[in-house]
């Protein structure tokens, strides 16, 4: 059978409903939190007078003895507290409303432990800055920026690759982050995530979902001066070192907004579908990567540079914007030719899958 599938007129109307609703729901979001965050009171000083504080990240600070002018500010932020809290509150029931549509459409893509990782690190200011989705789990934001479903075989996975940028800033990480790291973030989604091995780059939950950090082979093997890392307790996840990856982290990065299993949206950040198909293609020819592995590499490669040809025409494999990428990796891109088709054998069914 095909290896994706366009989707329906009815499934993008919901799509870009769903995308909409999310979009003022984050905006909303955003506001509330940055204009009425903490909280707003009258407190006595020792002279007896009132005086208008305001609590932002556990500490009071004073705005001035009690007046008209410090009174409208205390009725602004309070009414404007209520409504702008309101507003948030009715834009998540709508989304609470969509979210079975996505499901009974089947929109609902992205694994619900990944999502809830890929939120969890968007919430601290990591995706699309320190970290980015790779392997199979990127294929979520070719085919949402294809309009397709790929076939569910190639997007089957059990564990979600992130890749660390180690040119990250420690000043773009969310105060909130824990201070145990990454680690800390997925025992705070799962608590039974942990380590498989000290100083490893790998974490299982008791189900056997693994997520592993990775990072590219610095270009001077003996600097010690690159993020492996991000925090320095001991349980937290290292990143190990793999050839290739520099590719991904210096190419274009893509970003989509994805649907997870209970049909709810998220922020996906990934490398552009080019870069992804040539370094599936490079691991497909590597003699020492496992056989099983090296056809699913070639089959993903080829199934995002078919997408490319035929629903993402503005993405050249010649454009300039690739130019971080080795002329010997670019040069593969002809290699990239298009899977063979047997839909003709497909045989359709004539009743509903009751």
């Amino acid at each position: 059978m095909s290896k994706f599938r366009e989707l329906s007129s009815e499934q993008i109307r919901q799509l870009i409903d769903t995308e909409q609703a999310y979009d003022v729901y984050q905006n909303s979001l955003k506001e509330y939190e940055q204009r009425f965050s903490g909280s707003m009171s009258w407190k006595k000083s020792g002279n007896d007078k009132d005086y208008l504080y305001k609590k932002t990240g556990g500490i009071w600070k004073s705005l001035g003895p009690r007046s008209a002018g410090t009174e409208a500010i205390f009725g602004q932020f309070h009414t404007g507290r209520e409504g702008s809290k309101t507003r948030v509150s009715r834009l998540a029931k709508r989304l609470d409303e969509l979210a079975p549509v996505n499901r009974a459409m089947t929109l609902g893509r992205v694994p619900l432990l990944t999502a809830r990782i890929v939120r969890a690190l968007g919430k601290s200011g990591l995706i699309g800055t320190a970290v980015d989705v790779v392997g199979t789990n990127a294929l979520f934001v070719y085919e949402r920026m294809a309009g397709v479903h790929i076939a569910g075989g190639l997007l089957s996975t059990q564990d979600v690759d992130l890749l660390l940028d180690s040119r990250f800033s420690l000043r773009l990480i969310s105060k909130d982050f824990s201070h145990k790291g990454l680690m800390g973030l997925l025992q705070k989604i799962d608590h039974s995530f942990a380590p498989m091995a000290k100083n490893g780059y790998r974490a299982a939950n008791r189900d056997g979902f693994l997520v592993h950090l990775i990072k590219p082979t610095p270009k001077n093997r003996m600097s010690t001066r690159e993020k492996t890392r991000f925090s320095t307790d001991a349980d937290d996840l290292q990143a190990i070192e793999i050839e290739g990856l520099s590719w991904l982290v210096n190419s274009p990065k893509v970003s989509a907004v994805v649907i997870d299993e209970k049909g709810y949206p998220l922020d996906y950040s990934c490398p552009d579908p080019r870069a992804f198909a040539l370094h599936k293609l490079w691991l497909s020819r590597r003699a020492d990567r496992d056989a099983a592995k090296r056809v699913r590499d070639e089959l993903q490669a080829k199934i995002v540079a078919g997408l490319i040809r035929t629903r993402l025409p503005h993405l050249s494999f010649e454009a300039n914007d690739l130019q971080a990428l080795p002329v010997a990796l670019r040069q593969l891109a002809p290699e990239l030719g298009p899977i063979p088709d047997d839909d003709a054998d497909e045989e359709l069914s004539l009743t509903p899958n009751w």
